[in-house]
């Protein structure tokens, strides 16, 4: 963690004392390189657009800058309390309630109100907390303009507003909501603007140029540096091998909190019979997974109840997961992107992890994009006949159930789920 911490301390910053007092509780003396670089200038009213991943401190960046400014100027003469005072706009709603989750561990000596909404649960809970009243509003896309065409609030006495993983939401078709919202507030020299991205892409750029007060651009760790402290390993299995490749290394591994990554549901559900049924305990995140269940599944695999999270590329962004021992491409990624991303998952916060890929006949036409992307060729290993598992069949997905053999049979298409992935943008 030390490598992952600058020498600016916090308390040099001239935050006002009940924000320390709350960074003491948490344990936060010294900024991270995104907080040294982006804090000094929103401090000073300067709008940031910043570069920086899940992991690297961004989102105590703005929320400390976002609590300082509304500490220092009274809200707006006139102000209803329906008007909030901030807003953060996030991509998921795994990482809506995470930013709220941080909102109240740095907020706990600020008397601010603050609440977070977001689809597939508790509308009308949510809808009358912000009818009440709040000065921090977190949401995601969707149902913030819900509410807002309900007149359940307006945007028109902003001092400071986040848009939080900008390139997500591009990706996701968000971003014509979010210019919806961006166009409902007040002029950006009359507020506090902030964005951040994985990736600082010219059409990010451009969001920034156009609903921002002269951003100052600042890039922090960009992904190639986060690869550099993964582990890296490829194996180059026919597709009827993987699954007692992938039982195979699990056993061999001390691997407390892995995430699996696969291209599709139908994948995802398979890998998941077959571990269920050879002895590990896993679950499934993909993007239809009812919140409640993706929220309940995200805590217990954080807690370590959960030891393998099979998941689409739904979870390889966003999401505030600490901890994870090794990742696991199953599938490799078809995006360049996506691969530094999902092995970026166990690099967070300085610390260093374990990246396993599967290069198989049906994904590996993507490597030479992967590796020209990250600037270095992976390591390859040897498919060693005692890396392959003998297998147990798996469960409750009998339909599914075309054995995949080590010695192989069925050419290819061994255990079925890899059928479900032949169409090549089918993530999308």
């Amino acid at each position: 963690m030390e490598q992952h911490l600058t020498e600016m301390h916090f308390e040099s910053l001239g935050l006002a004392p009940p924000l320390l007092a709350s960074l003491g509780e948490a344990g936060f003396t010294r900024c991270t390189p995104i907080q040294a670089e982006a804090l000094p200038l929103l401090l000073k009213g300067q709008d940031v657009a910043g570069q920086a991943q899940t992991g690297t401190g961004k989102t105590a960046a703005f929320l400390l800058a976002l609590y300082q400014r509304l500490l220092a100027h009274p809200a707006k003469p006139g102000r209803r309390p329906n008007q909030p005072r901030a807003l953060v706009v996030a991509p998921t709603r795994e990482l809506a309630v995470q930013i709220h989750k941080d909102a109240e561990l740095l907020g706990r000596h600020v008397n601010l109100s603050r609440t977070v909404v977001y689809g597939g649960e508790d509308y009308d809970k949510q809808r009358d907390t912000v009818a009440a009243g709040v000065e921090l509003l977190i949401g995601t896309p969707g149902r913030l303009i819900d509410y807002f065409k309900q007149h359940v609030f307006d945007l028109r006495v902003l001092e400071a507003m986040v848009i939080d993983e900008a390139d997500r939401m591009f990706d996701m078709g968000f971003i014509a909501d979010v210019r919806f919202l961006l166009r409902r507030m007040p002029p950006p020299t009359e507020r506090l603007n902030m964005l951040f991205s994985a990736t600082l892409s010219y059409r990010v750029m451009e969001l920034a140029y156009e609903h921002m007060n002269n951003a100052k651009f600042i890039r922090i760790e960009p992904d190639h540096v986060t690869v550099e402290r993964v582990h890296q390993v490829l194996y180059l299995p026919a597709t009827n091998e993987k699954i007692a490749l992938l039982i195979g290394l699990l056993h061999q591994l001390e691997a407390h909190r892995t995430m699996v990554f696969v291209n599709t549901k139908r994948t995802a559900e398979t890998v998941e019979a077959w571990l269920k049924g050879n002895g590990f305990n896993a679950a499934v995140l993909s993007g239809d997974v009812p919140q409640k269940k993706r929220l309940r599944l995200l805590r217990e695999f954080t807690e370590g109840a959960l030891p393998i999270l099979v998941t689409t590329d739904v979870a390889s962004r966003g999401l505030h997961i600490p901890d994870v021992t090794h990742v696991i491409n199953y599938d490799l990624p078809q995006d360049a992107e996506d691969y530094v991303h999902r092995i970026g998952r166990t690099a967070r916060a300085g610390a260093e992890g374990d990246a396993i890929s599967f290069a198989c006949e049906e994904y590996a036409f993507s490597l030479p994009d992967i590796e020209r992307y990250i600037g270095n060729r992976i390591p390859r290993e040897a498919l060693r006949p005692e890396l392959l598992a003998d297998l147990q069949p798996a469960a409750k997905r009998e339909r599914y159930q075309a054995h995949p053999h080590r010695q192989g049979h069925g050419h290819g298409h061994g255990h079925g789920g890899q059928r479900g992935g032949g169409r090549r943008r089918g993530r999308r």
